[in-house]
């Protein structure tokens, strides 16, 4: 009876072990790394291509392709325009991905619709990160070269009603951390210092031309730390 009764364990044993080597994997919860969803804005007479360099290197840190996305838009435009473009364009890749914030991360001109867009269209309500890189954001006197043609770079020359309206007040409003990455020899930020922004961590990355500053792989490293 004893030796019926331990055939019978053991064999009740085996098929237990075989039942729960057959589970499959997806009952086990996996825990993936994921991100805030990185939005990248261009600038002045450019378009969304100028941050492949920089989509790059973040996918090589990890971030997926769905994770990343860099717009286009009609630069000629007033940086009104292109915010309410920008605004709607982050409420499709909340809904898209299912994040609740995502990090913007701008360049030049950029700066300055994006910015609009946090004070003025509830943009604190859905960004994480703010980083601007070269961004003019107290204006230019560059820009006097063709703001008798376009609306959006007669916005950028210093003291315009624009920019006097955008930087009255808190410069970097609601819970957003912001970041102003610029360059001591930029020669489309004149003054170099106008790339500042009160209230954020401002990084001078020393002299990088302002074409290069979103393509620099140091000022990347730097980008991804202060988002990361």
């Amino acid at each position: 009876m004893q030796r019926a009764k331990r055939r019978i364990a053991t064999a009740l044993s085996a098929i237990a072990g075989s039942l729960l080597l057959s589970l499959p994997l997806a009952t086990v919860p996996a825990h993936a790394a994921s991100h805030d969803p990185i939005v990248f804005v261009h600038g002045l007479s450019s378009d969304s291509s100028t941050w492949n360099d920089w989509i790059a290197d973040f996918e090589a840190d990890g971030y997926s392709s769905s994770e990343l996305y860099a717009i286009s838009y009609d630069w000629t435009k007033s940086n009104v325009t292109t915010a309410s473009t920008l605004s709607t364009y982050i409420q499709s890749v909340l809904s898209k991905t299912g994040a609740s914030k995502v990090d913007l991360v701008v360049h030049s001109m950029g700066a300055l619709s994006s910015r609009y867009y946090l004070k003025n269209l509830g943009g604190t309500s859905y960004v994480d990160h703010f980083v601007s890189v070269a961004g003019v954001n107290h204006g230019t006197s560059v820009a006097s070269l063709c703001g008798w043609l376009y609306t959006s770079c007669k916005e950028m020359e210093a003291g315009s009603s624009f920019l006097t309206a955008l930087n009255s007040g808190d410069e970097t409003p609601g819970s957003v951390s912001y970041a102003a990455y610029w360059s001591d020899c930029d020669a489309a930020v004149v003054p170099n210092s106008s790339a500042e922004l009160s209230g954020a961590t401002n990084v001078d990355v020393g002299c990088i031309s302002h074409t290069d500053m979103n393509k620099d792989d140091s000022v990347y490293k730097q980008v991804h730390a202060f988002i990361g």
